[in-house]
């Protein structure tokens, strides 16, 4: 059985940094590329960023892209998202993402985990 953890979501201020991490477990980690999503209070959850199983390869949304930076440690099943320069639109319910091949751009997200909630005040 697949699980994904998030942790390190927080308050924080307008330009602060955060970093998020999500510990996979159940199969082989470094098989499946992963992803970052988010839900912004009333609105539909949104992509935010995903990385290939190697690293090789990343992807980001416009909104976050030169801000957030994602990363992998395949050695310890875990994604993280490193949040620079925070702004209050930033603030969601983070969710981890697996996907069910070794690159996002050629399989779908299969495992979600349960949200790291990130608050920025202004």
């Amino acid at each position: 059985q697949v699980r994904l953890v998030e942790s390190g979501g927080g308050l924080v201020q307008a330009g602060d940094s955060l970093r998020l991490s999500c510990a996979a477990s159940g199969r082989t980690f470094s098989n499946h590329a992963m992803g970052w999503f988010r839900r912004a209070p009333g609105k539909e959850r949104v992509f935010v960023a995903s990385i290939s199983r190697g690293a090789g390869s990343t992807s980001y949304a416009n909104s976050v892209k030169g801000r957030f930076t994602i990363s992998r440690d395949n050695a310890k099943s875990t994604v993280y998202l490193q949040m620079n320069s925070l702004k209050p639109e930033d603030t969601a319910v983070y969710y981890c993402a697996s996907y069910s091949d070794g690159y996002y751009y050629t399989g779908e997200t299969d495992y979600w985990g349960q949200g790291t909630q990130v608050t920025v005040s202004s």
